[in-house]
């Protein structure tokens, strides 16, 4: 087995000569520089698998050495070093493309949990298979870019938030991400944000333990510790309530958590996503959403596109969902008529692809058994037409524009319940209204029975 190298980066002796000793104790081999320039020649004499490499260098910028290193032609890991507390330039580093970062001064645990992590890239990338067309289904060129962007996110361990709206497959983005990268063989914990009562979030989040509070009658522990080694997926996180958010917060910086009657923190190695269809900017703004925690976990931002930006990968998607739906292969799967195919193509998706599952699912129950025909897809009428049919245009003679916009209102807010059977917690959450919100629309609406 080939002796892996590591390239260490550091004008203070004594940090080189503890990494130094750290490394050649996991059987790395490895050469250092106290300058960009000596980090330079070094990169051009030999291939290394890891690079470890201070941010402030005598004669320049080690987030220099981290752009060099990811726009080389065989790009390996780099990972910063950054001074207790700055946090700043470890989110500009990762942006940039650096795998992880380590604070001094340097936590010994975590550098060889950091650097145990990166030297699985080696095997990884030839063991693993990064073609995710048969997972995330689609060939625009919307979808290719999120293939790509996903193919790159797994080689880093920045934390990614993903944006979009209810239904578009964010969690599916997620799940992706962790597979595709060197954590996929431990675990991917999924968590509903809004779905935890805010009174139980620290423990589900961080652990307890036994007597810690009325109630807990042994030890438990959080999905940090349960996602240890592996990815964190916090959807709607910004359902969050401030008293968390802080807590969330220290627990990306230090990389340890503590859980409820505990004295100790305890030390975890987790990647975290997140993800949310409500603008987390403007929560910002407003002073619902912390500004830090925002940054920290916004280190990258993957957008998933509503369905109605890409019809053209509806055929593909019915498909495939017809065959999961009946169990039966691709040759006697239930065909779909053309002008039914068409007129999902014009349709607008408000609920996106969790609703064209429904509307399948739906038409499977009417269909003749041969042919799914635009009747028994059943879709709203006139919102399966165009969309600009439906919102724009806006004729005086029929009455007043307040009128207009709330007979359109109207019929969105029936959609969504009827989508969720007349469930107003799921309806409100589709529409991405709170549930009080909702319930006043209901009440002027005077659909509240």
């Amino acid at each position: 087995m080939k002796t892996p190298f590591a390239l260490i980066v550091d004008d203070e002796p004594d940090i080189i000569e503890l990494l130094e000793i750290t490394l050649h104790r996991m059987g790395v081999e490895t050469r250092s520089a106290g300058t960009a320039s000596g980090a330079r020649r070094l990169l051009q004499e030999r291939t290394f698998d890891l690079c470890l490499t201070d941010l402030k260098l005598p004669d320049g910028d080690g987030l220099e050495l981290v752009e060099l290193i990811q726009s080389s032609d065989a790009p390996h890991p780099v990972a910063v070093i950054t001074a207790h507390g700055n946090m700043d330039t470890a989110i500009t580093a990762m942006k940039k493309g650096a795998f992880d970062f380590v604070s001094k001064p340097v936590d010994l645990p975590a550098l060889r949990q950091l650097v145990a992590n990166a030297l699985k890239f080696k095997d990884h990338a030839s063991a693993k298979d990064r073609r995710m067309r048969h997972t995330l289904l689609g060939e625009s060129q919307l979808m290719r870019d999120i293939r790509s962007k996903i193919a790159k996110l797994a080689r880093s361990q920045a934390p990614v938030h993903i944006h979009g709206e209810s239904g578009a497959g964010k969690e599916l983005v997620a799940r992706l991400i962790h597979q595709q990268s060197t954590r996929s063989d431990k675990s991917f914990v999924a968590i509903n944000c809004g779905a935890i009562p805010h009174e139980l979030m620290e423990s589900e989040f961080f652990g307890h333990k036994k007597g810690s509070f009325t109630g807990a009658v042994g030890d438990k522990k959080g999905l940090f510790q349960a996602a240890d080694g592996g990815t964190l997926f916090l959807d709607e996180i910004a359902d969050l309530p401030p008293s968390l958010q802080v807590k969330l917060l220290r627990a990306i910086q230090e990389k340890k958590i503590r859980p409820v009657g505990e004295q100790q923190e305890i030390p975890v190695d987790v990647r975290l996503l997140s993800a949310t269809h409500r603008n987390l900017a403007e929560m910002v703004q407003n002073g619902s959403f912390r500004q830090d925690l925002f940054y920290r976990i916004n280190v990258i931002e993957l957008n998933v596109p509503p369905l109605r930006e890409r019809t053209a990968d509806v055929p593909a998607l019915a498909e495939h969902i017809l065959v999961r739906l009946t169990g039966q292969t691709q040759t006697h799967k239930p065909e779909i008529s053309p002008a039914a195919l068409d007129a999902l193509q014009r349709y607008r998706f408000p609920g996106n692809i969790r609703e064209l599952e429904n509307i399948l699912e739906r038409a499977l129950a009417l269909y003749d058994g041969k042919c799914i025909g635009v009747d028994d897809l059943n879709l709203p009428v006139g919102i399966a037409e165009t969309h600009l049919s439906e919102e724009s245009r806006y004729d005086p003679g029929r009455g007043s524009l307040e009128d207009y916009l709330e007979a359109i209102e109207r019929r969105a807010i029936l959609h969504a319940l009827e989508e969720n059977r007349w469930n107003k917690t799921a309806a409100a959450k589709q529409l991405g209204l709170t549930f009080r919100s909702f319930r006043y629309r209901l009440k002027k609406l005077e659909l509240d029975d």
